[in-house]
């Protein structure tokens, strides 16, 4: 049994909000000094979207731009000055104290280095084993490639990466041929196509942990990624990797139900609650019509975790399309309006550019054409929100410069904004 039943308390949205603003590093008087901090801050951040990793960072960084009011730390953390772009590829390329890789949801990740071999083991693993029987099922069915030629054409990547530090998908194209190779997918159906062995073989080694993306080509908005060997780091024990990573996400997040857990990592229930059994989770009674559905739900926090939260400063944010902080429950009603989902979210559910206020989405934002960062309020939020979130406008605007960021999944208002 997790926790004691009988000594559970309410806790509200207002709580719930306060904690996210503080924690996120979303509240003016919390924001961090390095993109370290935000990702720890955030347990991840979404990396399917470049630019998102940027964009996230920066709504957190001090000293990012103009400054965003009072309680504003500037100069505090390790390059506040430097600002978000060239801090984040410091911790990427330079330091390597953050790795992108595919994680929870079979999703690509930027997350802290030390963090990685728990995500390994307890999420991208079990994904990795399914996407090389994938492979080589389609190699089978579409070429005639088999398991020792997968095996055997990897290993010639890996002795190339190590002789030349990175390279580009290209380049390992130039140096191992069968990477050029291509094989018939889904013959006899209606995707049926020729398809490349090397974006396949690329990402099942990226997935195996044993090659990780490196600088891209172009600008901090690019997909195009080099590629260079994995740092080897000791692996914990699926059991003990999982409870390290419900364990940080529930510091970072102060409160989850078992459905917004197990939506986030893409485990199976019994995983989750193993897990939640490991670290002490506490059960706490979430107040009526928050969670899941009606009535009262059942979340959990850290056994430490149990006193009320003060509210923070009133607090402003722009944050990106697929950021972690909308991302990171299943039931977002406590902080989202159902009404506003339509204008913010794609037809596969991804939620696009959004504007905060004091814990709430309360519109949106994009960038023009002319390079502009324009934003719409879905509800009254009055004056005093209105020039804040002005000011976070006039943040970012004043950190992204000449840079055109257009999200990769497009949004009804994010579209209309930016074409207007």
């Amino acid at each position: 049994m997790l926790g004691r039943m009988a000594e559970t308390r309410t806790i509200g949205a207002a709580e719930r909000r306060a904690r996210l603003g503080t924690r996120h590093r979303l509240a003016g008087s919390a924001r961090a000094g390095s993109a370290e901090e935000v990702a720890g801050a955030l347990v991840a951040l979404h990396g399917t979207d470049p630019a998102s990793v940027f964009l996230a960072v920066g709504a957190r960084l001090a000293g990012a731009g103009a400054e965003a009011g009072p309680g504003s730390p500037s100069g505090a953390g390790r390059h506040p000055e430097t600002g978000p772009v060239p801090e984040v590829e410091r911790a990427l390329y330079e330091d390597r104290s953050l790795v992108r890789m595919h994680g929870m949801r079979h999703t690509l990740f930027v997350l802290p280095a030390d963090l990685a071999p728990a995500v390994q083991v307890s999420t991208t693993r079990p994904a990795a084993v399914r996407e090389r029987a994938t492979l080589l099922k389609h190699l089978a069915s579409g070429s005639t490639f088999d398991a020792d030629w997968l095996a055997a054409t990897e290993a010639r990547v890996l002795t190339e990466l190590g002789v030349r530090g990175e390279a580009t998908g290209a380049e390992l194209g130039d140096a191992v041929p069968e990477l050029r190779s291509t094989y018939v997918y889904g013959t006899g159906t209606r995707q049926e196509g020729v398809q490349s062995v090397a974006s396949r073989v690329l990402r099942v080694l990226g997935m195996d942990g044993r090659i990780v993306r490196g600088r891209p080509q172009g600008a901090w908005t690019s997909s195009r990624f080099r590629w260079a060997l994995a740092e080897a780091r000791p692996e914990p024990d699926p059991a003990e990797a999982r409870a390290e990573l419900i364990g940080r996400w529930l510091g970072a997040g102060g409160l989850a139900t078992e459905a917004d857990l197990k939506w986030w990592t893409g485990w199976k229930v019994t995983e989750v609650r193993g897990a939640l059994a490991a670290v002490g989770a506490v059960p706490v009674t979430l107040a009526e019509g928050e969670g899941t559905g009606a009535g009262r739900a059942t979340g959990f926090v850290l056994p430490d975790d149990l006193e009320p939260v003060p509210e923070t400063e009133p607090w402003a944010a722009l944050l990106p399309a697929l950021d972690p902080t909308p991302m990171g429950w299943q039931a977002r009603d406590w902080f989202l309006d159902p009404e506003m989902r339509p204008a913010l979210y794609d037809r596969s559910g991804n939620i696009g550019p959004t504007v905060w206020w004091n814990g709430r989405i309360v519109g949106g934002w994009a960038q023009r054409l002319d390079g502009a960062i324009v934003h719409r309020l879905l509800t009254d939020v009055g004056g005093a929100a209105e020039r804040a979130i002005g000011a976070e406008a006039e943040r970012l605007a004043g950190w992204v410069g000449e840079v055109r960021v257009t999200p990769r999944f497009r949004t009804p208002l994010e579209r209309e904004l930016s074409e207007n």
